[in-house]
């Protein structure tokens, strides 16, 4: 009898892994219709359906959600994981597909990311213009022909010299300068960027301020630690979490807010600090500023990105929708234009060289910097000779063949990068859906040698 229940169980989890994905497919279906995509569609619609309004309780009752659109993509999708796995040969539909759960599925009803609101912020009028003294490079035009690349922005001596985006038989159609494009884990960093701007503007006192106002920490391993050691990923919380994940089993990170994950921590005791890469921190800091900066923080996050970053179009953090802010509802994954990421950069590369009170905070996190030691991060493995051995406030830092120049960088899943060089103003600015493109050739070698 238990064997039985155990096949009818596994049996259901099958069924509804197949539900979710067939579900997550027609969403994107619907999609690609919506958007006029219909050349990679087959279509079957009922003449009612069409004239109809979508969504609408008639448009439902005539089944017009269930009419026939089928993708004629060859799709090869992970079973496992939500995201395209690294190690993945992706073809085009493959790559369109995942384009899709990372850019939008968050915003359209019915999608199993359906879950997001937003902190936004709008640009001012006024928005940092940059000035270009373009070069033609024949090999990034053929690496963004082949891979998986977005977009490319190199930006060097105050102006803009390479800027190349995806054409349109690749991801063109797709993307262009007003697209919002997904940040991985280049949203810690952003994080690490409020956090600066905060402490700046007098809501945190330093990052050697500890966590011991916070009701939400308390009983936690992290309570009253320094926001510093939270910054760096030192936190002694290897135990409990892992990249996106509760070591137990009992579920990712990245979708609960706050209030939650300190919940599923409390009574837990902090271990031995050292390095520990995770997707929580980053989650909790922002909370940490949204509850000192109290009723200021959507004010403070618009002051950050109009007036410092001097942003063109808006750009967000996700947010917990239908829930209190005391919960911590905020969320470090971030959206912005691929312009915009460079802007934020600029502001970063600027502060840094004019020494300013966000520049000082940039040294103190680089000055505090500590070694990643063995830690088994992706961000290390994708090529073995870009790994970085030191980590610094959501920052990665000491590049392998530069560790005596001054250079911090963002790094995301799918290979994105934001790597900027005090010593010689130098910006690259990539995003990708994937790492197979030459990282060596038009990423490494271009902030090592500037070619």
């Amino acid at each position: 009898m238990k064997k039985f229940l155990g096949i009818l169980l596994l049996s259901l989890l099958s069924q509804n892994l197949v539900l979710a994905e067939d579900l997550a497919i027609a969403t994107f279906n619907m999609w690609l219709y919506d958007n006029g995509h219909h050349q990679y569609l087959s279509i079957e619609e009922k003449e009612i359906c069409k004239k109809e309004k979508k969504y609408s309780q008639a448009w439902y009752s005539n089944g017009c959600d269930k009419f026939r659109v089928k993708n004629n993509l060859n799709l090869k999708l992970s079973k496992k994981k939500w995201t395209l796995p690294e190690e993945a040969n992706p073809n085009f539909d493959t790559l369109l597909y995942y384009f899709f759960k990372y850019q939008h599925s968050h915003f359209v009803p019915g999608s199993r990311t359906f879950q997001w609101d937003t902190y936004e912020v709008k640009p001012l009028t006024k928005h940092y213009k940059f000035k270009s003294d373009l070069k033609e490079d024949k090999y990034i035009k053929k690496q963004m022909n082949k891979t998986a690349l977005l977009s490319y922005l190199l930006y060097e001596d105050g102006k803009i010299t390479v800027d190349e985006i995806s054409p349109t038989d690749r991801f063109g159609n797709f993307v262009n300068n007003e697209t919002k494009l997904r940040s991985m884990s280049i949203g810690k960093t952003m994080v690490s960027y409020v956090m600066g701007h905060a402490i700046c503007k007098g809501y945190i006192d330093s990052v050697d301020s500890r966590l011991n106002d916070w009701s939400l920490t308390k009983n936690t391993p992290y309570e009253n630690q320094k926001i510093i050691d939270l910054l760096n990923m030192n936190a002694g919380d290897q135990k409990y979490v892992n990249r996106g994940n509760f070591k137990d089993g009992s579920g990712d990170v990245d979708t609960i807010t706050i209030s939650r994950a300190m919940y599923k921590m409390s009574n837990l005791k902090k271990s031995k600090s050292k390095y520990n890469y995770n997707a929580l921190l980053p989650h909790l800091l922002l909370n940490y500023i949204s509850f000192k900066s109290e009723d200021d923080f959507e004010n403070l996050l618009e002051d950050i990105f109009q007036n410092e970053a001097k942003i063109k179009q808006s750009v967000y953090f996700f947010k917990h929708p239908n829930m209190k802010k005391e919960l911590g509802d905020a969320n470090s994954m971030f959206f912005a234009t691929r312009h915009d990421y460079l802007r934020i950069a600029k502001s970063i590369l600027d502060d840094w060289q004019n020494d300013t009170c966000m520049g000082k905070y940039l040294k103190t996190i680089y000055e505090n910097r500590i070694p990643k030691g063995n830690f088994d991060q992706r961000f290390d493995l994708s090529n073995t000779f870009s790994g970085t051995k030191t980590y610094a406030g959501f920052f990665h830092t000491d590049y392998s063949g530069m560790k005596k120049r001054s250079i911090m960088g963002m790094s995301g899943y799918g290979d994105q990068e934001i790597i900027i060089d005090f010593d010689r103003s130098r910006i690259l600015v990539i995003h990708s859906m994937h790492g197979n493109y030459n990282w060596k050739k038009i990423a490494y070698s271009v902030i090592k040698k500037g070619k």
